[in-house]
């Protein structure tokens, strides 16, 4: 049994994903979560409000890191630079814990109610970008915009990165922005001569 609540919702977190790849998340109850981690259901209960959240813990931690790391950027960047620092800075933790990402990322992906709570926490930590953005200065409107056209890039560059590890997730951050400045480059109109 486990001694500490580290270890027990360390415990529960494995047992939930172990399960959740064997039977699949629909049909894993919290109680059997609850005795392969080997703690009663209201243990359970006590580290996590129901099932899904078993697999978004952190939101919070990376919620904190990410305004931190946008607060934290050098004044002088706009708010594309001071978004992308920040997401290098979160990808440095998410590429050392990449071996225990994928079967998550896996079981989400196959997982429609899991996929829902995902976009529901993008959306929860796009808007935490955007009050980070505004807090730097940016104009309300603006840092929505950036920061919403920011986590696409983010994401586009994750996804890119699972799909193929070979190259390293700050190339495909780094990237993915030099894509969307140039988009947004040749989006503009020219300019009228005359």
């Amino acid at each position: 049994m486990p001694r500490s609540g580290a270890e027990a919702r360390r415990r529960l977190q494995q047992a939930a994903l172990e399960l959740y790849q064997e039977r699949g998340f629909d049909q894993t109850t919290a109680a059997e979560i609850a005795a392969r981690a080997g703690v009663n259901e209201r243990t359970f209960f006590r580290h996590f409000p129901d099932k899904r959240e078993v697999l978004f813990d952190g939101e919070a931690d990376l919620r904190a890191t990410l305004m931190q790391a946008v607060a934290e950027a050098p004044g002088s960047l706009e708010p594309f630079d001071a978004l992308l620092c920040a997401f290098r800075e979160s990808a440095r933790n998410l590429e050392n814990h990449r071996p225990s990402s994928d079967p998550r990322w896996k079981v989400i992906a196959v997982t429609p109610a899991l996929r829902e709570r995902e976009l529901a926490k993008h959306a929860w930590l796009t808007d935490a970008v955007a009050e980070a953005l505004r807090q730097r200065g940016v104009g309300a409107g603006t840092a929505d915009l950036a920061a919403r056209t920011g986590w696409a890039a983010y994401q586009h560059a994750v996804q890119a990165w699972v799909d193929d590890p070979a190259r390293g997730l700050d190339a495909r951050l780094c990237q993915a922005f030099d894509d969307l400045r140039a988009l947004s480059a040749a989006a503009l109109p020219a300019p009228e001569s005359g």
